[in-house]
């Protein structure tokens, strides 16, 4: 049996929670910092700021975890309540069965995703995701480290995403560039390297290369700015690049969109791609297209050389908010 290579996303893709999210929702105002973070994150990554890769989010909400004493057991915690998106499960079986390879690459901490990648039945050596030494850092902590996160949330709670962009990001430059790495916390934290933008596509490529499978005979499937790379790599190779329940970031990146509360709703698609690759699937995409969607369900567009995506994009953020409900927002 011939196999065929895909890498799925963990978040969004395969899971509707953010980890992270419902991580930093666990204390009072936790929320809001998160979303001012991402909102930073997304500015630090369209502005293409050297040595930052998108998604280095779950790098710099470690010093308001620590502010807060999360610790080790409540991400086991998340990871034993986390849900998974419609139909994830059934695909997963189904194409591994049908001699698919199924990997994942995610941004999302080690003790999360390995606990639901095992779940999903994706072999451990196929997954790739952000180491987090929690317990290490915990070490590294003192009372000035300490203060000096406790003064900043404060300033950035005060803040709104967009509106107040210019002082969010004057604010959180000067803590993490400049007063941060002067504390015991600051060169721990560099260690931190969130699987997210060029290192996915890296991760991607070690993969690729562990197999002899050129990115030509690959499907890659995401939904956010920490996809966008990976995508963009995989369509330009000729690939297939899926984006599912996507955001404005990642569809332009991608070779075709998906957006419906169930992800096996790919199926027919990738059951096409096993017979003629890109040209197969193509077709079945823009069969799928004419005939348009059903209420939440199987929303198709081929998006390859497509130059206005303004309606796609409306179509997915309606049911990416449906699917990861507040998550949704999120770049």
């Amino acid at each position: 049996m011939k196999n065929n290579f895909i890498c799925f996303d963990l978040e969004g893709p395969l899971s509707p929670q953010d980890n992270a999210y419902e991580l930093m929702k666990l204390f009072p105002g936790g929320d809001r910092v998160f979303e001012l973070i991402s909102r930073y994150d997304d500015l630090l990554t369209l502005e293409e700021r050297a040595d930052y890769e998108p998604g280095d989010t779950l790098a710099l909400i470690v010093p308001f975890l620590m502010l807060h004493n999360i610790t080790e057991d409540h991400i086991a915690g998340l990871a034993a309540q986390a849900r998974f998106t419609g139909g994830a499960q059934k695909l997963i079986v189904q194409l591994q069965y049908d001699g698919w390879k199924v990997f994942c690459i995610t941004t999302t901490y080690e003790q999360y995703a390995i606990h639901l990648t095992h779940k999903l039945g994706i072999y451990a050596h196929y997954v790739a995701c952000t180491p987090f030494p929690l317990r290490k850092l915990r070490g590294d902590l003192d009372k000035t480290d300490i203060a000096l996160a406790e003064q900043v949330e404060k300033e950035i709670l005060a803040l709104h995403p967009v509106a107040d962009d210019d002082r969010l990001k004057y604010i959180l430059d000067e803590f993490f560039w400049k007063k941060l790495p002067e504390t015991n916390l600051g060169p721990a934290l560099k260690e931190i390297k969130p699987v997210g933008g060029r290192r996915k596509v890296a991760a991607l490529k070690g993969f690729a290369d562990a197999h002899g499978q050129p990115l030509s005979n690959w499907v890659v499937v995401g939904d956010s700015i920490t996809d966008f790379r990976m995508l963009q790599e995989v369509e330009t190779n000729g690939g297939l690049a899926v984006a599912f329940n996507a955001n404005e970031y990642a569809l332009p990146y991608a070779t075709m969109g998906l957006a419906s509360t169930f992800i096996s709703d790919l199926a027919e698609v990738l059951q096409s791609w096993r017979k003629g690759y890109r040209k197969e699937a193509e077709k079945i995409v823009r069969q799928k297209e004419k005939t348009g969607g059903s209420g939440d369900r199987g929303h198709f567009h081929w998006l390859s050389g497509r130059k206005d995506i303004a309606d796609v994009i409306e179509i997915h953020k309606g049911i990416r908010r449906l699917v990861r409900e507040e998550a949704g927002k999120l770049g």
